[in-house]
């Protein structure tokens, strides 16, 4: 039976998304959301950001697809269905962006860039020693899909490398902590921390003073989780004290950044355009469509959103 898809995005092409999409499944009906003119034809909607209440206004919807790896933009939606099984965008493309980022920005603050650059302005000539690679500690906040695939890139690389998740796991090379009591302990040893956290309750602010007094003394943070991961009047207070030395934000609460935030300015901090792992609707679609194929088959999800954990 063919499917009616409908497409809303705050930030995506429908044009491209039309383009990769439409090839893999010639009988599918995609519709910008604008041009639904009987929301019960909706079969399934492929979206980010839709706003509040408008998947609940498609009365037979069947799936929600993410356009993102995150999913905290839907249920963000008071009214959303729950009956509607939620789907995130897991694509190996942008698992392979996401740990590109990562590593990169990982050996940034771990040969000491950012100082030279601020050396570079002044005129200054002063060499510095990093350690090896082998005795600097970086710690990954989140090991899932994209925490696990950066996490085995810093291995390889020979970093010593540990990860928090909520619930054990056990990964090559990884010194894996788990749940809140382990999170002191899982701190206490990162010099390099990197955040790749779902956003829930449970997580939000979860990049505080509390967090960063736990830290080595220098250390430097590399969010590319969600924006609200991250108390940024700590951050900035952490900074000004020197119990941290940098950070690198892809993800902020408001984006854009608006003009005049102080992060645009400060000198130890990089502000990136969320552009850590940008979907591609060329590799991305072929993710959508196979879920898609599984909706008319009445098949499962192996990326379904757990509701109740929001991840």
């Amino acid at each position: 039976m063919p499917l009616t898809l409908a497409f809303r995005s705050t930030g995506d092409n429908f044009d491209k998304w039309r383009a990769a999409l439409m090839p893999l499944m010639p009988d599918l009906t995609l519709l910008p959301w604008h041009e639904v003119r009987d929301p019960a034809e909706v079969d399934a909607a492929l979206c980010w950001r839709p706003p509040e209440g408008w998947l609940a206004s498609l009365p037979n919807l069947r799936l929600v697809h993410s356009l993102g790896a995150g999913v905290d933009h839907i249920l963000a939606d008071k009214d959303y269905p729950a009956a509607v099984p939620l789907v995130r965008l897991v694509d190996p493309y942008m698992t392979q962006a996401m740990t590109e980022y990562v590593t990169f920005q990982v050996l940034r603050l771990h040969l000491g860039t950012p100082a030279y650059d601020r050396q570079q302005r002044a005129g200054r000539w002063e060499p510095h020693v990093p350690p090896r690679a082998a005795h600097r500690r970086v710690g990954i906040l989140g090991l899932g899909e994209l925490g696990a695939a950066a996490a085995a890139a810093l291995v390889a690389l020979g970093f010593d490398v540990a990860g928090w998740s909520r619930t054990a796991k056990a990964l090559p090379g990884v010194a894996c902590f788990a749940g809140g009591e382990a999170l002191g302990e899982f701190l206490a040893r990162t010099e390099i921390l990197v955040c790749l956290l779902p956003l829930t309750a449970a997580t939000d602010g979860i990049l505080s003073a509390e967090a960063f007094a736990r830290m080595p003394r220098g250390a430097g943070i590399i969010n590319v989780g969600r924006g609200r991961h991250l108390v940024e009047a700590d951050l900035l207070s952490a900074l000004e004290a020197g119990q941290l030395s940098e950070a690198v934000l892809d993800v902020f609460p408001t984006e854009p950044l608006p003009a005049g935030h102080p992060f645009w300015t400060h000198d130890r901090i990089v502000v990136t355009p969320h552009v850590a792992a940008l979907t591609n609707p060329e590799t991305a679609s072929l993710i959508v469509a196979e879920n898609l194929r599984r909706l008319a088959a009445g098949g499962s999800w192996p990326d379904r959103v757990d509701l109740a954990s929001g991840y």
